[in-house]
């Protein structure tokens, strides 16, 4: 029997009672009869009990999830201010208000995504979502049927469910095909959700563990978005954790599986030793590296000339390279580091650019906002699109002022950018994990136009991340493993003998670039770092590799195995201090580029001319720093033009990666 919409119900029980009051159970007054059903809808799994007259209208288990995954109700008026202190300084985006403006709508209180809703006059249907259950109270009563009593997070107990019609272990079997229901040892009356009580993992997948297996192996690119840390915990408790003959699975088993997991990620699992070229090339001493204050207002006003042109762009980007920009001059520069506006562009310019991009967008955002219902019913693509930016933009920063609360300006235009982006880009569409690269943009330009604008030019370089075949994930991932073993083969070798040398547990870094891993504040230092493409290409790669090496020492002193490695780094999110990291991995990459002997596939990786790289000690400002690295701007005069990155081909990377990663 199908639910509506994508729904698929797959337990269904009549003759389950409420019993609304504790008076005398003969007593039909005090008896609510209903329907309980357990539906797989979307990516996930939910148990819905309304009154028998609200279970004939099945429509409203899609608006009752589409509901309870929303703080607010999109809905269009033409007299409403949306943005927080946003004035139309022209009539030229006045004459765009009837699109641009949107209310707000309270919805009904709910508790997340465990929403108890109110269909119709009954007061008592509920719903929740698989992944808010915490345990199941069960018992018999005297009259011979059984209950059950759901209590969910933040200890929401809902009514208790009383089966006259049928015993309630046909359920109880039902939910155990998508979650680990456990005795409690306190009560064998109680069942304990075992997957919600692990601390260290709790929040990183926003959808019950259920089927992740082999979802991750038929859809791998859906089932790692955003989550791919608690994935890969839950994949590996299942295949190495439920049989003892499975604690030591074999590497080319472990390979097979990653290999299916992503698609065209193949792992060399060679017992020979390989080639051993790079592990005795000498770096040279690593160089210390400071970093300066952020660029301040006077600065970037004195590099400007009477029209408002960058009198010397590189000198610019090398100052926010080394310290970042103050927060009064990022809804500015950011739109050069994105390339909204070209470096050498006038104030005249830059102004008639952004009334051609107003246009531009708001003609794009007409187009989904004038869409029927009856449009959107037969058009699957949208609904789907925008059912889970709704969901997505539910539960973005919630804990940033900007986004906080449920009657938030800054919601509706998350929401609305996201829609506008499917538009823009018809074949990708809206991913998970999109959200997260578009909040700090807009918190930053607090202005729809613009924000939209520089975060397609943000996915311009992130494409690749979210296409189908995660041919970027890929790549990176193979970039990633030649670079920690040209800086320590050992930690690899380390990591290769605790099944942890693919480096998965760095995915959702690389996918979002590490907008979970670090504060909200720091992200945007971080970005607008990255954003000036300097010292090197892939500097976000080197970013990684600074961060493993400062952990290396307590992962190899402490003999962590697999899960405990994984559960290492998932706990450095928001313990790590920014400025710290950028250091290092500057002083990775300066250490890269001087080296004479750097191998041909790391030279492509990093984008740098050729092996020889060195920069002259004339521009190292020895005075400045301990290290000889200087505050000002130092050339790097051996790095080219980004180029296409290594095509991670078996001749270039098993050269340097033999026993790691192939392609």
């Amino acid at each position: 029997m199908a639910a509506p919409g994508s729904g698929k119900v797959v337990y269904e029980q009549e003759g389950v009672f409420i019993h609304s009051s504790s008076g005398n159970s003969d007593d039909q007054d005090c008896l609510l009869s209903g329907i309980l059903r357990v539906i797989e809808k979307d990516t996930e799994v939910i148990v819905d009990w309304r009154s028998l007259d609200d279970s004939l209208d099945s429509s409203n288990i899609l608006y009752a999830r589409k509901d309870s995954s929303s703080v607010v109700e999109w809905a269009q008026t033409p007299k409403e201010k949306t943005l927080r202190g946003t004035e139309h300084p022209n009539s030229y985006e006045a004459e765009w208000d009837m699109v641009n403006t949107v209310s707000f709508k309270k919805k009904p209180q709910s508790n997340g995504d465990a929403a108890v809703h109110t269909n119709g006059e009954n007061k008592w249907s509920f719903l929740f979502s698989l992944a808010d259950l915490k345990s199941i109270k069960q018992n018999k009563e005297g009259m011979g049927w059984s209950y059950l009593v759901f209590c969910l997070k933040d200890d929401v107990v809902l009514p208790a469910l009383h089966f006259h019609h049928g015993d309630s272990a046909l359920l109880i079997h039902s939910l155990r095909k998508y979650v680990v229901l456990c005795e409690s040892p306190q009560d064998k009356r109680i069942l304990v959700n075992c997957q919600s009580i692990s601390q260290s993992f709790e929040n990183l997948l926003d959808e019950p563990a259920y089927g992740l297996l082999e979802k991750l192996k038929t859809d791998p690119y859906t089932a790692t978005m955003g989550r791919f840390s608690k994935v890969t915990n839950y994949i590996f408790d299942n295949l190495r954790g439920s049989d003892p003959a499975t604690q030591q699975r074999p590497p080319s088993e472990m390979a097979d599986f990653f290999s299916d997991a992503i698609p065209g990620l193949k792992i060399n699992q060679q017992e020979e030793p390989g080639f051993e070229v790079i592990t005795r090339i000498d770096l040279g001493k690593r160089p210390e590296v400071n970093r300066r204050q952020p660029v301040s207002v006077e600065e970037w006003t004195k590099n400007m000339d009477s029209e408002g042109r960058i009198l010397n762009a590189d000198s610019m980007k090398q100052m926010i390279f080394r310290g970042g920009l103050c927060h009064a001059l990022r809804k500015e520069v950011w739109k050069f580091l994105l390339g909204y506006y070209p470096w050498h562009s006038t104030r005249e310019e830059r102004t008639n650019i952004q009334k051609r991009k107003i246009d531009e967008y708001f003609r794009m955002k007409l187009q989904w906002k004038s869409v029927s219902e009856e449009q959107e019913k037969r058009n699957y693509r949208l609904r789907d699109y925008r059912s889970l930016i709704e969901k997505d933009v539910n539960r973005t920063d919630r804990t940033n002022k900007f986004y906080e609360g449920q009657d938030n300006p800054g919601l509706i235009l998350l929401h609305d950018i996201l829609m506008t982006y499917c538009m823009y880009d018809f074949d990708l569409g809206y991913v998970q994990g999109m959200s997260d690269l578009l909040s700090p943009i807009l918190y930053v330009m607090e202005n729809e136009v613009d924000a939209f604008w520089c975060f397609a030019l943000y996915m311009d370089q992130m494409h690749q991340n979210f296409e189908e075949q995660m041919q970027g994930m890929k790549t990176q991932l193979i970039h990633l493993s030649t670079l920690l073993r040209l800086l320590d083969s050992g930690f690899c070798s380390y990591l290769e003998s605790q099944d942890s040398g693919y480096l998965y547990f760095c995915f959702r870094w690389l996918l979002i670039r590490f907008k979970r891993e670090f504060s909200f504040q720091d992200i945007l230092r971080l970005w607008e770092v990255m954003w000036t493409d300097l010292p090197c290409q892939n500097f976000h790669l080197l970013i990684c590799c600074a961060i493993l090496e400062s952990e290396k020492k307590q992962i190899m002193e402490k003999h962590y195995g697999f899960n405990e490695i994984l559960k290492h780094i998932n706990e450095l999110s928001m313990k790590m201090d920014v400025e710290d990291v950028l250091c290092k991995a500057e002083a990775v990459s300066m250490q890269m580029i001087n080296c004479k002997e750097l191998p041909q596939a790391v030279c492509e990786i990093l984008g740098i001319e050729n092996s020889a790289a060195t920069t002259p000690d004339s521009d190292t400002g020895e005075d400045e720093t301990a290290g000889g690295i200087s505050h000002s701007a130092p050339a790097y005069p051996n790095i080219s033009k980004p180029v296409a990155a290594a095509n991670g081909t078996s001749e270039s990377i098993e050269q340097v990666t033999p026993t790691v990663l192939t392609d």
